[in-house]
């Protein structure tokens, strides 16, 4: 398996370094090399699609927060805030071999219960799915493309 596959998101030019047989790259967001995995690359990959095509700022973005559900530790892979601190994006990546499935949005629905964000994510870095939550009425509507920052 490659871990260094072409996604369906623009490249991005990442320093990779090579740790004791591991590739890492430097991670803008945590400020520290990350040892890269295929949900890392996806995971990567869309940090800088947010920052770069969509001006999502850097400095309102979260990576593997961490979160309670039913008393369980989990992590969630992308939160991004507003300038006031607020949730407004929930990504969730899995690696490129991982289908997205009800499964995959099962998960994202059960984090977003926590966080309460009105625009959930899904990628696996080839295929991606916005959806749009209303918690008034209880649904959710899929949109073609992710909002900029500044139109959210």
């Amino acid at each position: 398996m490659d871990l260094l596959l072409p996604l369906n998101l623009p490249p991005y030019p990442f320093k990779l370094t090579d740790q004791n047989g591991q590739l890492s790259l430097f991670d803008e967001i945590r400020k520290r090399n990350i040892i890269i995995t295929p949900e890392e690359w996806v995971r990567q990959h869309f940090v800088q699609y947010l920052i770069l095509q969509k001006q999502y700022p850097r400095s309102l973005i979260k990576l593997e927060g961490g979160l309670k559900l039913h008393g369980q530790a989990k992590r969630s892979d992308i939160v991004v805030f507003n300038s006031s601190g607020e949730k407004i994006l929930l990504v969730e990546c899995k690696a490129p071999s991982v289908p997205i499935s009800q499964a995959t949005f099962d998960q994202a629905a059960r984090y977003n219960m926590v966080h309460k964000v009105a625009l959930l994510v899904v990628s696996n870095g080839l295929q991606h799915y916005y959806c749009r939550i209303d918690f008034e009425n209880e649904s959710y509507k899929f949109i073609e493309e992710l909002p900029a920052y500044k139109s959210i």
